[in-house]
């Protein structure tokens, strides 16, 4: 993901894990592994237009952050899709990773989804 650092205004991109990505609305959902204390959090926060890049392929897009509840619901159905990676960042995240729903549905921030 391409974004603006909200304190220096220089251009900035991290590589994020892509939790959920919906071609027929354009949405991706990323995961943040240190939650809202981020720094590309922050500054996606700060301002939400933004690009993101899969392959050779860049998408403008508008960031929009999810609940807690949605954010744990879609880790969920992640961790089904995706059990070691799911289980792998959930340890990342502080979350329990015994490799049970309850860990992957515990909210841990919220999540910025993209359209």
């Amino acid at each position: 993901m391409h974004h603006t650092g909200r304190v220096t205004g220089l251009d900035r991109r991290v590589v994020l894990e892509v939790v959920e990505c919906k071609p027929a609305d354009g949405s991706w959902i990323v995961a943040s592994g240190f939650g809202p204390r981020a720094d590309w959090y922050r500054n996606v926060r700060a301002e939400p237009k933004t690009v993101i890049q899969a392959g050779n392929h860049h998408h403008a897009v508008t960031a929009y952050f999810l609940t807690p509840d949605d954010g744990a619901e879609n880790m969920a159905d992640y961790a089904q899709r995706q059990p070691p990676t799911a289980q792998r960042l959930r340890t990342f995240m502080g979350l329990p990773s015994d490799g049970g729903d309850a860990g992957s549905r515990e909210p841990a921030g919220t999540s910025p989804s993209y359209a």
